[in-house]
């Protein structure tokens, strides 16, 4: 009779722990996201965080990827490059995240690549770059530099754009700026312009005097049709266009062509100081597309619902729609493949299209690089940009600049990573 009860009890206890348990466990998938949350590339990617977060609720709310939902796995590497690398390894090796979307600089890509090559994992890099490389385990949805450098230093020279013959090139100094100007002036001499027309010269992180450099530009331009090519970035963008304002100089005059500066940007900044300067990129917020209005009305949504900063005042930019689109690639991919492991997924990648709010791109064959528009838009005092140039089509990418680097391609994936031409 004491058995028969005990075992009475036992039974009514083990129903009422599965009672309290949920019907079926949740499936989940790990996604790291690596931004700079602090520091002085805050200023550009704490929106591509926020974006991302958007991305992961719409694939949440509508089941997940293949089922799972996405647990978002957010680390902030406060513009510390070497602390990128120890961020990348924790989400790699630590928290076995499937994919990771972040980096801003090229100097925090480089940073982290050899870690995710090492630890086999999958980065989605959203922001144009300088080229020169390839990984097998990296997906670069931003720009190559014939999707943006070339593009805009040929717009400047054509009689639409000003006829130009004078080049300030003016950067921050780290990776990007440096092989980007190295590109360009290998396009200016290809093009005749003659060396003596050609500055270069780079500032700090952070850098916040400008009244010298500006001075130079000033003296330089006398010698007439001078545009300035401006691959400063971060938050040193706020007080050199000021001090260009404050010299004197106009956009009609001298006008600034900027490789890092968009809308998220110029939320920052008085655009008092900036109509009818120039930026080449590969989306504005002021494209008309119904993909794109819907993309600009859910995330003023989500950042009003989620009390950002700006709230429903916040714009969006090319970063943020090539960081979306990343997104919505992987996730197209893991469900191709039927499975989160990255070579895989990778495989699946290959030729694949994603039709958003930049329009449809599609993923190159035979290297990690999107095929997509080419745009260069004027600053306008709303803080939106008018585009004054579109290119015909999608723009095939070019990792490895021709002139800088002849005969190089990038692998066909899994031939080695040797990056060379096979």
């Amino acid at each position: 009779m004491q058995r028969i009860k005990r075992r009475t009890l036992s039974i009514a206890a083990t129903a009422l722990a599965l009672a309290a348990l949920p019907a079926t466990a949740e499936k989940t998938v790990k996604v790291g996201v690596l931004h700079s949350l602090s520091g002085t590339m805050a200023i550009s990617e704490v929106s591509l965080k926020d974006v991302a977060m958007m991305a992961f609720d719409e694939i949440n709310a509508k089941g997940g990827v293949m089922g799972y939902k996405i647990e978002p796995d957010v680390v902030d590497p406060a513009s510390n490059w070497d602390l990128f690398a120890e961020k990348a390894k924790q989400l790699t090796a630590v928290d076995k995240v499937a994919v990771t979307f972040g980096c801003w600089t090229s100097v925090s890509r480089k940073s982290v690549l050899p870690v995710f090559e090492q630890n086999k994992g999958l980065l989605f890099y959203p922001v144009q770059y300088e080229g020169e490389e390839c990984s097998p385990n990296i997906i670069y949805t931003g720009a190559t530099p014939n999707q943006q450098l070339i593009p805009a230093a040929k717009y400047l020279m054509s009689p639409e754009g000003g006829s130009f013959k004078r080049f300030y090139l003016l950067g921050t100094d780290y990776v990007f700026p440096r092989t980007a100007n190295k590109i360009l002036k290998a396009y200016l001499l290809h093009e005749g312009v003659p060396p003596e027309n050609i500055i270069e010269e780079y500032t700090p992180f952070h850098h916040q005097d400008y009244q010298t450099i500006v001075q130079k530009i000033k003296d330089f331009a006398a010698g007439g049709k001078t545009a300035v090519l401006s691959t400063i970035n971060g938050d040193s963008n706020v007080p050199f266009y000021k001090e260009f304002s404050n010299q004197g100089l106009t956009s009609a005059q001298v006008p600034i062509m900027a490789f890092s500066v968009a809308e998220d940007e110029l939320r920052s900044m008085d655009t008092q100081h900036l109509v009818g300067h120039l930026a080449a990129w590969n989306y504005f917020m002021s494209e008309k597309s119904a993909a794109n209005e819907k993309f600009i009305k859910d995330f003023k949504a989500y950042a009003a619902s989620h009390n950002l900063p700006g709230g429903a005042s916040r714009p969006v930019d090319d970063p943020m729609v090539w960081t979306y689109t990343g997104i919505y690639l992987w996730k197209a991919a893991v469900e191709k493949a039927g499975s989160f492991e990255v070579d895989k997924v990778l495989a699946a990648l290959a030729g694949m299209s994603f039709d958003g709010p930049g329009g449809k791109v599609t993923m190159d064959l035979l290297n990690h690089h999107l095929a997509k528009p080419v745009l260069i838009g004027e600053i306008q005092k709303n803080g939106q940009f008018k585009i004054v140039y579109h290119s015909e089509g999608l723009v095939k990418p070019e990792p490895w600049d021709p002139l800088t680097s002849p005969g190089k391609v990038c692998d066909v994936p899994g031939h080695g990573g040797t990056y060379t031409a096979p």
